[in-house]
């Protein structure tokens, strides 16, 4: 299992754990509404923990980016926590809303209250009780403007600049439920496992959402830098784009990539760097295809001259698996951390045996030429898959070119689906999970 599986499914079994540790689905006595009392505790408990590790890693840490492998992984994993908190907290919202309509509809009988007994309150008891109307209703419209943001972030479609807007957004909303939080969760949580484990998660959600709506985020990383150069190639629709960061970058392995701000209002893109780094230099190159609504129009929009900013290095796609021969597949601009990596080997060549294979539906000589010259210099074996006359590149064509293939690593990066279809084949014919390293290069 991944890292991400383990961290996802570890939260998720860690705070059910300790729900129930301090509660439990069965009450005494047991019914519709006993249950539906400790069941909506529990979903809430859930729904707000998971929301508030994805609020954490919103923030970019690079303490736990190692320890999941990557910036790539940890986007991924911070998806599936923000889908998470959605269904749970869709769950939640039913059992406490449903409820109250099928009351009213008549479909069930509430049971007769028990004479309340008078006792003595602590005053932050007794503040949240006096809350607990207001907090209800700030629960339920912001679950219903959560649930709607988080629906337009998984549409591809929708405009990456107002993605990257209406997401900020959610830090707003994530500031609201932890007020609903605070003020409905049972009591007695506060003073057990659970409640500790959930005050240390939302005080690290709150802080990371206070960051996120100052524009704090990565803030320590960025450089600010000029456009050089800019080279297009109409063949492959693609840019190559070559800054100077000045002495504010602090430097990158092959492989690595950064977020680049060239307009303000568009804001951050990732972009995988193609090139080695030289400090005396002070030099970056990325190569983008014009695939979304912005890198479309780059062609037109970036201009020599042009101040930019430039924020990380992030990933931990750096071919280090210790192993004597690698296989590299680099699908369509998946290439370009395979260039980074062949223009350091080319000032620092070693003793590994590499093949790279580039699978392309696009043909631009002079790009092709380019990136011939640059696995000549780094004595890496190009073989070079035109898709419309060579056909698909399968598993079986490495194989077969790549008689050693079983005792190599292979590093993929490229469209998802190309990557699945590779690593199932791969893997179904021997090669261990672990030697299959790949980039998801997906933000959203």
């Amino acid at each position: 299992m991944s890292k991400i599986k383990l961290s996802f499914w570890g939260l998720l079994l860690a705070l059910s754990a300790l729900w129930l540790f301090a509660d439990t689905l069965i009450p005494d006595p047991f019914n519709y509404f006993s249950f539906r009392g400790v069941f909506v505790q529990y979903t809430g408990v859930v729904a707000i923990g998971v929301m508030s590790a994805a609020m954490l890693l919103a923030l970019r840490p690079k303490l736990i980016e190692r320890p999941l492998n990557g910036l790539d992984k940890m986007y991924r994993l911070h998806k599936w926590l923000g889908v998470t908190a959605l269904v749970v907290a869709t769950v939640h919202w039913w059992w406490a809303k449903g409820t109250k309509w099928m009351v009213g509809w008549g479909w069930l009988t509430k049971p007769e209250r028990k004479p309340v007994i008078e006792q003595m309150l602590s005053a932050p008891e007794e503040l949240a009780r006096s809350q607990r109307g207001l907090a209800e209703s700030v629960g339920e419209w912001v679950f219903y403007i959560v649930a709607i943001l988080i629906v337009l972030a998984l549409i591809k479609k929708f405009p990456y600049h107002l993605f990257r807007k209406t997401h900020n957004w959610l830090a707003i909303a994530y500031l609201a439920l932890v007020f609903h939080t605070v003020v409905l969760t049972q009591f007695s949580y506060w003073s057990q496992p659970v409640g500790w484990v959930l005050a240390i998660l939302m005080l690290g959600g709150t802080m990371s959402a206070l960051l996120v709506l100052t524009g704090q985020v990565g803030a320590r990383r960025k450089a600010e830098g000029v456009i050089e150069s800019v080279t297009y190639y109409p063949g492959l629709n693609v840019i190559e784009g070559t800054l100077d960061v000045g002495n504010g970058w602090q430097g990158h392995v092959p492989g690595q990539f950064a977020f680049v701000t060239s307009n303000k209002r568009e804001g951050a893109h990732p972009y995988t760097i193609a090139s080695a780094w030289n400090p005396e230099e002070h030099r970056m190159t990325f190569i983008t295809k014009g695939l979304g609504d912005w890198t479309s129009r780059l062609r037109d929009r970036l201009k020599v001259g042009m101040p930019v900013s430039v924020e990380g290095p992030y990933g931990c796609f750096d071919f280090n698996d210790g192993r004597s021969r690698q296989i590299w597949i680099g699908g369509g601009i998946g290439i370009t951390p395979f260039i980074a990596r062949m223009k350091h080997l080319a000032h620092t060549l070693g003793e590994q045996e590499i093949d790279l294979f580039h699978a392309t539906t696009d043909f631009d000589q002079t790009a092709i030429d380019k990136l011939t010259a640059d696995a000549e210099a780094a004595n890496v074996k190009l073989h070079l898959f035109v898709t419309p006359k060579d056909g698909r590149l399968t598993g079986e064509q490495i194989r077969k070119l790549v008689p050693e293939w079983r005792s190599t690593g292979v590093w993929f990066c490229g469209p998802a689906a190309f990557g699945d279809a590779l690593r199932e084949d791969f893997l179904a014919n021997g090669l261990p999970a672990a030697n299959f390293h790949r980039e998801f290069f997906e933000m959203r």
